[in-house]
């Protein structure tokens, strides 16, 4: 199986660090956070990667290389200007194109989540998205109908709600709905869902975390230590 890393991102708001690196080279526990990523999806079974960069994007290649040392295969497409998630997947197109499936990965997302278990799903829709519970943001204060408080619950799983977990498998179909500038989540992922063209892959039980600013990545390598 071939998976599809988007790493071309600046990182804007995880500067300094991305004044001298992009954001998928920032290490969390020891390890870039694209390394994280490729032996995760390794010890699934996928062995060929191809890598989307543009911002300071030897770094990746310098560091990467030809996957050799993790024995897998690793190509890379270059993106001379920033082209958004979509965009910078169909710069891939003409690697993608060969009738298999493929899964899409974005650059800043640590998770153990199993991508294999998506295959019997996708079904005669285009793509399938791995859906988490929404991790709250805030701890939350629970109270009876009387309103006396009963609990303070520190930034729970909120299991009734569900968000993207940035884990795509898709047909070769979807580079039809990819603009060559713009992201999958505005562009291509609302398009495919109004078809009715997108299946919904839900983990429950997994870890999961978004690397958006300097607090995720102290919680990522938290749990990426206590997990070792």
């Amino acid at each position: 199986m071939k998976a599809v890393i988007l790493a071309g991102g600046y990182g804007k708001r995880l500067r300094p660090l991305t004044d001298s690196m992009p954001k998928s080279m920032v290490q969390i526990a020891g390890r870039p956070i694209v390394e994280w990523q490729l032996l995760w999806l390794i010890k699934h079974g996928i062995d060929e990667f191809i890598l989307c960069v543009g911002y300071l994007k030897d770094k990746i290649i310098n560091y990467i290389g030809s996957g050799q040392r993790y024995n897998v295969k690793v190509g890379y497409v270059v993106e001379d200007e920033p082209l958004g998630t979509a965009g910078a997947l169909r710069n891939a197109a003409h690697v993608l194109a060969r009738g298999e499936n493929f899964f899409v990965i974005n650059g800043d997302i640590i998770t153990d989540l199993s991508p294999v278990s998506m295959l019997g799903k996708i079904g005669d829709a285009i793509g399938s998205i791995a859906i988490v519970p929404l991790p709250s943001p805030y701890g939350i204060i629970r109270f009876d109908s009387d309103m006396r408080v009963k609990e303070f619950a520190e930034k729970p799983t909120l299991h009734d709600y569900w968000i993207n977990a940035g884990v795509y498998l898709f047909k070769p179909e979807v580079i039809d709905y990819l603009p060559e500038k713009g992201d999958l989540e505005r562009e291509t992922l609302p398009v495919l869902a109004r078809q009715e063209r997108l299946i919904a892959s839900p983990y429950r039980e997994v870890m999961w975390k978004s690397l958006d600013s300097h607090k995720d990545l102290e919680e990522a390598e938290s749990i990426l230590l206590k997990a070792r």
